[in-house]
């Protein structure tokens, strides 16, 4: 596991208290150097019950806050209720969309 991959995990886990959690470091499908800076993840949390979609993807955009202030580029993701997760069997694709290039090192 990545040092950035570690942070993210925790972070999430202090704001969201997730029941599952799958994150892909998918930093060497883009240009440039692996810099882990492309993600995807899965993440199922009591806490996005009755919440829009945007307002799931904003409460995760708000907890890795410093991770997209020093990095982090790019974040596929799919947000679920338990009730959400359950109804899927347990798994969900979350297929990120190709890369169209402009990441820059460093």
């Amino acid at each position: 596991m990545t040092e950035r991959s570690t942070r993210i995990r925790s972070r999430l886990g202090e704001a969201l208290a997730p029941i599952h959690l799958e994150l892909v470091d998918e930093s060497h499908m883009h240009s440039g150097p692996n810099q882990e800076t492309h993600f995807n993840l899965v993440v199922v949390s009591e806490a996005f019950a009755g919440l829009p979609l945007v307002r799931r993807q904003r409460r995760v955009y708000d907890a890795l806050a410093a991770e997209l202030n020093s990095g982090l580029h790019a974040l596929t993701m799919r947000t679920l209720t338990p009730a959400e997760w359950q109804a899927a069997s347990g798994s969900v694709a979350n297929v990120s969309p190709p890369c169209m290039g402009g990441s820059k090192a460093g």
